[in-house]
């Protein structure tokens, strides 16, 4: 059994955050740990209170992890402020933290805003501690500095993460318009192409949590990079298809129904 920690917020509504990392590890066979960095009043319909968990704090969870547990690979999430950022960043630099994957949170699919403007270099700096950095294109324009509208715009925000510092980029191409949502990944100096049918739905809430979530948990097992991204992208899109429709709003994906399936538990509303 290999060990994966997430260092993210708490989404009360189970879908998105922590919640949604822990029942992705359960999904693909790993043993998940966390590390809160806030706990957010939050649903289906947005975000409504945010409480930041104080630094030092959150170096305490990471470091009591790690002095008693193996880590296999490290999710970060939402870190909302840049001294969250720099608490995390040290903890996993003075432990060694390896295969780190980070999801650069920072605007909820409501549009609350997760992330301080001034913390933005803060998480440009933890992804130079990240094997792999997978944001969306509104995260990478605004961590890269220029419009991503075209595939090769997002080639070169790909580019220009790693020349700040992260190993590996995945760009997340779910918002751009069209039929597919391909993803462009830029690994190892050279571009792979990543493309899934878009699939019309509206219970999409914890995608992102739950794919950089999936990507740890591979490459905890031993996965490349690439391999990792690949079969993460098989899972979030069987969960997306498998999205559960609780509450009124955007729902969550569906992360755990396959284990409902062979439990023979009705997983129908």
């Amino acid at each position: 059994m290999k060990n994966v920690l997430s260092i993210a917020g708490s989404d009360s509504s189970g879908g998105a955050g922590i919640q949604a990392d822990l029942k992705t590890m359960c999904a693909l066979g790993v043993y998940g740990m966390t590390a809160i960095t806030a706990i957010t009043a939050q649903n289906t319909q947005g975000v409504y209170r945010v409480q930041e968990i104080e630094p030092a704090l959150v170096a305490g969870q990471i470091e009591a992890v790690y002095q008693d547990i193996r880590v296999d690979a490290v999710k970060i999430g939402m870190v909302s402020s840049a001294a969250v950022a720099h608490a995390v960043r040290d903890s996993l630099r003075r432990f060694h933290g390896t295969n780190i994957v980070l999801d650069p949170v920072m605007v909820s699919k409501s549009g609350y805003h997760l992330l301080c403007p001034e913390a933005m270099d803060a998480v440009r700096e933890l992804g130079a501690i990240a094997e792999l950095i997978t944001p969306n294109i509104p995260e990478a324009e605004l961590l890269c500095g220029f419009p991503v509208k075209t595939e090769v715009d997002m080639r070169a925000a790909a580019e220009k993460l790693c020349a700040l510092g992260a190993k590996n980029a995945l760009i997340k191409g779910g918002h751009r318009l069209g039929t597919d949502a391909a993803d462009i990944l830029f690994v190892q100096g050279r571009f792979e192409r990543l493309e899934t049918r878009r699939i019309d739905t509206k219970h999409t809430h914890g995608t992102g949590c739950t794919l950089s979530s999936a990507v740890a948990c591979c490459l905890a097992r031993g996965c490349s990079v690439l391999d990792a991204v690949r079969a993460a992208k098989d899972y979030i899109t069987q969960a997306i298809i498998d999205g559960y429709p609780v509450g009124g709003g955007a729902g969550p994906v569906g992360h755990l129904d396959a284990l409902y399936r062979k439990a023979g538990v009705n997983i129908e509303l």
